[in-house]
């Protein structure tokens, strides 16, 4: 079992240090808002069946002197009352390079860069918050403007059904392959972009298990203008939110700001 005091204070200490502001200017810094649009599965545990959502998504990515910076927000609002019916979910990382803070690069074979990455993930509506810590390594991959693969403990820090919130479950692993692709046909710029992440097997406080899950979200974007993209995000979602009777294939319609 993951679960260590010694560990869980390290992977909050880690997260609080990594996502404080950074001095001096970012390197390069992109912030986007998103809609989606699409028809979700809902799990056993909250009812079943499935319903029709928005989602308005913050996201934000920057790179400073010695590392990376990474946080997204979602508003869900599911037109079925009771789950994630205007439900906020975010989660926020920073990565600490190896190879910046040596002043030259570690790297070997495909791996580019390894650094620290901490972070922690927040759902509102189960008042859940998790800690994560862990490896990156940048990968070097033909075609892609990165691709990174995230190997962390995933620690629980939430107060359980004791807070009216979803119960608290014992700690796991969590493995994220995050990337982007660029392309072009014609003269039209496309991309694509998002991740692919599992999370091992868990126990809740009432000694229920929590499956392990696979959930895979790829954009396909159209960049229409240098702000602008339109185009789909495919989600599938293998044991979603843990639940072995849910499996989720849906595409929802993409509108990206950026600015």
């Amino acid at each position: 079992m993951l679960r260590s005091n010694h560990l869980t204070r390290f992977a909050s200490a880690l997260a609080a240090l990594l996502l404080t502001p950074c001095t001096g200017a970012a390197e390069w810094s992109n912030t986007e808002l998103q809609l989606q649009v699409g028809h979700l599965d809902v799990p056993e545990f909250a009812g079943g069946g499935s319903a029709d959502h928005v989602i308005y998504t913050l996201q934000h990515a920057s790179e400073w002197k010695f590392g990376d910076t990474f946080f997204f927000f979602d508003v869900l609002d599911s037109q079925k009352s009771g789950f994630q019916d205007f439900d906020v979910y975010g989660e926020a990382y920073a990565n600490l390079s190896l190879g910046k803070m040596a002043g030259r690069p570690i790297a070997g074979g495909p791996v580019t860069d390894v650094g620290l990455i901490g972070g922690v993930n927040w759902a509102a509506d189960a008042n859940a918050r998790k800690y994560a810590a862990g490896l990156r390594l940048a990968l070097a991959i033909e075609g892609f403007a990165f691709a990174n693969l995230d190997v962390m403990a995933l620690m629980d820090d939430s107060e359980g059904i004791a807070s009216d919130g979803a119960p608290s479950e014992s700690d796991t692993v969590l493995v994220d392959f995050n990337f982007a692709r660029p392309f072009k046909v014609g003269g039209a710029q496309f991309s694509v972009e998002g991740h692919i992440e599992y999370v091992g097997e868990r126990t809740n406080e009432l000694g229920g298990k929590v499956a392990s899950w696979i959930l895979a979200q790829p954009q396909l974007q159209w960049h229409a203008t240098e702000r602008i993209a339109v185009g789909i995000e495919y989600q599938f979602w293998l044991n979603k939110l843990g639940d072995p009777a849910t499996d989720e294939s849906a595409v929802q319609a993409l509108l990206v700001w950026e600015f």
